[in-house]
C-alpha cells in the first residue's frame, strides 16, 4: 500500500496535515500529531502495515500490541477517505 498522489502530506511544527489536491474525492484536511506524520512518511513507498509498526516501535516507546492496533485505525481512516492506494 501507498499514499495516494492526490494527497500530499506536510508536517507544520510537529502537526501532520494530509491534504487532498485536484482530482481526489476528498474534500478536507486530514491532521494528526507525529504519529500520524510517521505512518504518513513510511506511506510515500510502498509497505505494509507489518513494516509501519516495525518503524512506530523503533521511534516510539510502547506495547507492540497498542501501537499495531493504533497503526491500523489509521491505515482504516485514510483508506475510508481514499488516501491510500494498494
Amino acid at each position: 500500500m501507498k499514499l495516494n498522489p492526490y494527497f500530499i502530506r506536510h508536517n507544520m511544527d510537529g502537526m501532520a496535515l494530509l491534504v487532498p489536491v485536484t482530482g481526489a474525492d476528498f474534500h478536507g484536511i486530514v491532521q494528526g500529531n507525529k504519529s500520524v506524520d510517521v505512518i504518513l512518511e513510511c506511506l510515500q513507498n510502498d509497505t505494509t502495515e507489518e513494516e509501519i509498526v516495525n518503524v512506530m516501535c523503533a521511534r516510539f516507546e510502547g506495547d507492540r500490541a497498542v501501537i499495531a492496533a493504533d497503526v491500523a485505525d489509521v491505515v482504516s481512516r485514510l483508506k475510508e477517505i481514499g488516501a491510500i492506494d494498494e
